[in-house]
């Protein structure tokens, strides 16, 4: 299991303590820093079964910037939205947890992060 976070997000910090608790065993990934390519976004949208607008923090400063609610919520546009994560890694929702399954989960609460452990 690997686990996407940003160490200053509450919503990360929540999650790897849930799982030291567990006992669960993991990886970090702080993407911040270590940013996914535009292939490793794919491929755990894939795993979430999302679209990349739907892990997309529209709220952070940078996408203001960029005018992603504007933007197209469609196959044409997928690739723009997978670059804009790529280019920029604080608009991708955290923490992301993939599954041991070949899934993944947005752990923003407790029961997803739950629902991770138990794949």
């Amino acid at each position: 299991m690997e686990i996407w976070i940003n160490p200053a997000c509450s919503k990360c910090r929540s999650a790897l303590t849930l799982l030291d608790a567990e006992g669960a065993s993991y990886t970090v990934r702080r993407y911040l820093e270590d940013v996914p390519s535009e292939d490793e976004i794919r491929e755990v949208l894939e795993r979430l079964g999302l679209e990349p607008w739907d892990i997309t923090r529209t709220e952070e400063a940078v996408a203001k910037e960029l005018g992603v609610k504007e933007w197209a919520r469609d196959d044409d546009a997928r690739e723009q939205w997978v670059r804009a994560l790529a280019e920029h890694p604080k608009l991708i929702q955290r923490p992301i947890i993939t599954a041991e399954d070949g899934t993944a989960v947005v752990g923003r609460t407790e029961e997803a992060v739950r629902d991770a452990m138990s794949r």
